[in-house]
């Protein structure tokens, strides 16, 4: 290793020290280890199209008849409460998943066609404002001209 870092006590997941035991794990191992255990386990699956009153519980029951259903999480602006049309269904198997995807997708829920795919990993974002600085007299509190 390169760096130190904190050891965890972890008997699920072993680290051969140069004596032979088993019994500590690295924070970054252990997490790694969670990741692709998880990995082969989970499956993420994102529902779009949703009508605004669809609710959690009706997700839930609609994907529950594929397998176990872990979380639903239906995506709402922050600023009203409001429903933003897609969310998320996270099932304990990645065959039930697939067969939830492969059944769902194309759908109709609420009057809705259902667009339902693997969740992708969110894309990282610039901590940025979004504005662009050199706007000339368009910008408020601008230059003199």
């Amino acid at each position: 290793m390169l760096y130190s870092e904190p050891r965890l006590k972890c008997s699920s997941i072993p680290e051969r020290d140069p004596a032979g035991k088993a019994d500590h794990v690295s924070a970054a191992e252990a997490h790694i280890q969670i990741a692709l255990n998880g990995r082969n386990r989970l499956k993420n699956i994102f529902v779009g199209n949703l009508d605004f009153s669809t609710g959690e519980d009706e997700l839930r029951e609609l994907f529950g008849e594929y397998g176990q259903v872990d979380r639903v999480t239906i995506m709402t602006d922050r600023d009203t409460g409001r429903s933003r049309g897609f969310g998320f269904v996270e099932m304990a198997n990645r065959e039930d998943g697939d067969k939830a995807i492969a059944a769902l997708n194309g759908t109709q829920v609420g009057g809705r066609t259902l667009n339902v795919n693997e969740a992708r990993p969110k894309a990282e974002r610039s901590g940025g404002t979004g504005r662009v600085r050199d706007q000339g007299a368009r910008t408020r509190g601008g230059g003199r001209w």
